[in-house]
């Protein structure tokens, strides 16, 4: 009996340990898992490359084969996209991503390279920029991690915000005096910061 009360509680100690083990690996496999793959072309693997505009980092990256999602890979993706100014990382939504890669496919350079103009916010950087610019949402899906800004070498931002438009999976924001385009996986709708007529009028 005293054998029995000695070991028990060695017995419950080790089985905490191997749950929070379990459940963190749960964990990782249940983000990937968690989201279906929304890109136009899912037979394929959804690669990207990728730089950073403010921390000068590049990444060529595989982010999903076929249907799954890669956990190791949005975590890399995660830390590329974190926010500059605080290092702070929040997990994005994967089907951003799948628009990013979708998005090279609609002007005609798969795989080309995407300048990060924007990733994660933190609630604190998003107040800092309002305050000190005009065309920054209180509550930016930035926030979120579920919003992107972006330009891609060569291609014309207006012809970006064009692709972007007829893939409707999201909100599109066009800065043209910026010379970036805003994506994101909330509702689909539009905006055009301190547009012309013709670009507002859809011509």
């Amino acid at each position: 009996m005293r054998l029995h009360q000695t070991i028990s509680p060695y017995l419950i100690v080790a089985a905490v340990i191997w749950s929070l083990f379990a459940s963190s690996g749960a964990h990782g496999q249940s983000r990937a898992a968690g989201y279906q793959a929304a890109s136009l072309d899912r037979a394929n693997d959804g690669r990207l490359v990728l730089f950073n505009t403010h921390t000068g980092e590049r990444l060529d990256i595989v982010f999903r084969h076929g249907e799954k999602y890669i956990s190791s890979a949005l975590d890399k993706l995660d830390y590329f996209l974190r926010d500059h100014r605080t290092g702070d990382v929040r997990h994005f939504d994967p089907r951003l991503f799948d628009i990013l890669s979708d998005l090279t496919v609609s002007v005609g350079h798969p795989g080309g390279e995407i300048d990060i103009v924007c990733g994660y916010r933190t609630p604190s950087t998003n107040e800092s920029l309002r305050a000190h610019n005009t065309g920054v949402a209180k509550n930016s899906l930035h926030i979120q991690a579920e919003a992107i800004d972006l330009r891609m070498p060569g291609i014309d931002t207006l012809t970006l915000r064009k692709a972007a438009l007829a893939l409707r999976r999201g909100g599109v924001g066009y800065y043209p005096h910026s010379d970036f385009i805003h994506v994101d996986v909330g509702r689909f709708r539009q905006w055009c910061f301190d547009c012309p007529a013709s670009v507002i009028s859809g011509d």
